[in-house]
């Protein structure tokens, strides 16, 4: 198990098992990866970064998560080093590989699932596990040098795990595209495609992300809760139960203490105070 430590708060950073860096300011979590050079998600860093976003989703002065990345490269994915030692296992590796496998997808559902946004904020090739992590973000801003693969067919290893996050999150055919081809897009195209919400120029990479960040940390922290839960249960529901069941959730929003302020604010002209309940 990698060494975890608490983030420090109010804009101080903090290396985490060396593989992550955490940062909290004005209620915005900055995690990156810091395991270079090419950010792979071994098990340790997976496990890491796990972690923290529990940490981060149990924490109330935490709003918003944005997971970035020390270095030139997002991240690479899986450590084909670390899976490949474990070839001459009895098993032949059967069991580190579902350990891996089952990992990486109990981080991403973890990031679908945490009550709070998560934005990706990349910078460099993004590439297997590493694309599935962009893609399970709720949003992505990367540079215009910034690119994407599932190169897994090339090697005879098809991304069959990234393939659900980057499914939902791309249009489907060009997903396909993107896993039966092996190739690389560029930034513009996976705009085009959907893996991301906008392009910027590298050196205002963070400061636009920053400010994506500051926006939404100035919602009510129960209405983020509330509406992210229901647009990912909504989603691959039937068009009437979708309506059924999202009718109901802006009931109880409507109920919600914070909706009350908010609407009271709107009306009075002033700025809401929320109380997150």
């Amino acid at each position: 198990m990698a060494e975890v430590v608490s983030f420090k708060k109010d804009g101080a950073s903090e290396t985490i098992g060396a593989l992550v860096t955490a940062d909290l300011a004005d209620g915005i979590l900055r995690l990156t990866l810091n395991n270079p050079p090419a950010n792979v998600l071994s098990i340790a860093l997976m496990e890491t970064l796990s972690a923290e976003l529990d940490r981060a989703g149990a924490d109330r002065q935490v709003r918003v998560v944005i997971i970035a990345a020390a270095g030139k490269l997002f991240s690479a994915g899986h450590d084909l080093k670390e899976m490949t030692a474990h070839r001459d296992d009895a098993d032949r590796g059967r069991a580190f590989f579902e350990r891996t496998m089952r990992l990486c997808a109990a981080l991403m559902l973890k990031i679908t699932h945490l009550p709070k946004p998560v934005i990706a904020e990349i910078d460099g090739l993004a590439t297997a596990a590493g694309c599935q992590l962009v893609a399970s973000c709720d949003l992505a801003i990367c540079t215009d040098t910034s690119a994407f693969c599932t190169p897994g067919v090339n090697i005879g290893l098809f991304c069959s795990t990234p393939m659900v996050a980057v499914s939902r999150a791309a249009h489907r055919k060009q997903a396909m595209e993107m896993l039966l081809t092996g190739e690389t897009i560029d930034a513009s195209t996976a705009k085009d495609f959907g893996l991301v919400n906008r392009i910027v120029p590298k050196q205002y990479l963070t400061q636009v992300v920053n400010k994506y960040a500051s926006v939404i940390a100035g919602k009510s922290p129960l209405t983020l809760k509330i509406g992210k839960e229901a647009f990912y249960r909504q989603i691959d529901m039937p068009l009437e139960e979708a309506y059924d069941y999202a009718a109901s959730v802006m009931v109880e929003n409507m109920l919600a203490r914070d909706a009350e302020e908010g609407i009271g604010a709107f009306l009075e002209k002033r700025h809401p105070e929320w109380k997150g309940e």
